[in-house]
């Protein structure tokens, strides 16, 4: 891929029976990239669902008629007009907690998935770069060892002794947690790529190690690099609201996990308050789904064989 436009690579023979799905790859290889993920119903879907959360999350205190963290009204009001999914047990209003708690999933996706990715490409890159070195084993050894470590009781463990909670150590615990997975498919990818004739010019032209990573190596993986961030969004967001039910969320700010913690601490599926539990998950789950999706449109740009037609 380069300068935005997507190459495909086939090279299909004629008289194979293949003329038509060559001119749909020629077709795709003129198109820029946010057009061939536009392409893809399953990406289109995702991304008009995320322009519905990301506009929400920028005009929540114009959107819900209260703060998030208020919580002096009548406990356990039915809906009305004054509260539209009512009130939790501490007199808190669930529909204004539930659009405050979207900034929440968005910036944790964000920063979670941002740093998570930066650490991946840092760490799978120097290491397939520099393979069969000192580097790479040590690199590779670190690597595995953050593969079969069990991340979500690191989590638990690096939060629950910390003095000081908030979205900043949720972040920092999530990234620092999760990018083993990706450092590992981004080092196979840049194994297969750094002994292209791009690099060995680099090479000869007197360029360093880490300008050819990242300013020559780097853009022909943007589609993974891409694909990795949506991914590690993806889990940041599900990773903090497992951690704010389980209580480990920043007691300060209002999230759909801390709305589900809340819940099920005061037996709402037993008193039958669904829509306390139901409107945290439905959302949560919309947001989680809305990313998958767009992860299908991502997917096109390195797998000429998952375009469609």
């Amino acid at each position: 891929m380069s300068a935005g436009i997507v190459q495909t690579g086939t090279d299909d023979l004629p008289g194979d029976g293949t003329a038509e799905r060559s001119e749909t790859d020629a077709g795709y290889t003129q198109m820029r990239w946010w057009q061939l993920i536009w392409s893809s119903y399953k990406a289109r879907v995702g991304l008009i669902l995320l322009l519905v959360f990301v506009l929400v999350a920028a005009f929540a205190p114009l959107i819900a008629p209260y703060e998030g963290t208020r919580s002096d009204f009548e406990a356990l009001l039915p809906r009305s007009g004054d509260h539209l999914l009512g009130t939790t047990s501490q007199g808190g209003d669930i529909f204004s907690q539930l659009v405050h708690g979207t900034r929440v999933s968005l910036l944790v996706g964000l920063f979670g998935g941002l740093v998570s990715t930066v650490i991946a490409l840092v760490i799978g890159m120097w290491s397939g770069y520099k393979e069969g070195t000192v580097i790479d084993d040590l690199l590779s050894f670190i690597t595995n060892v953050a593969i079969v470590v069990p991340v979500l009781p690191l989590m638990i463990v690096l939060i629950a002794y910390s003095e000081v909670r908030g979205i900043p150590l949720i972040v920092f615990v999530i990234g620092i947690t999760s990018w083993a997975g990706h450092a590992r498919a981004k080092r196979a990818q840049i194994i297969t790529l750094r002994n292209r004739d791009f690099v060995t010019a680099a090479k000869f032209a007197g360029e360093g190690s880490g300008r050819i990573i990242f300013r020559e190596i780097m853009p022909s993986m943007t589609s993974l690099v891409a694909a990795g961030f949506v991914g590690a969004s993806t889990g940041a967001i599900g990773a903090e609201a497992g951690l704010s039910f389980l209580g480990l969320g920043d007691p300060n700010t209002v999230s759909w996990g801390t709305m589900l913690f809340q819940a099920d601490a005061q037996g709402a599926v037993g008193q039958g308050l669904w829509g306390w539990v139901l409107a945290p998950g439905l959302v949560l789950a919309l947001l989680i789904t809305s990313l998958t999706f767009i992860n299908f449109g991502v997917d096109l740009l390195s797998n000429p064989h998952l375009r469609e037609d």
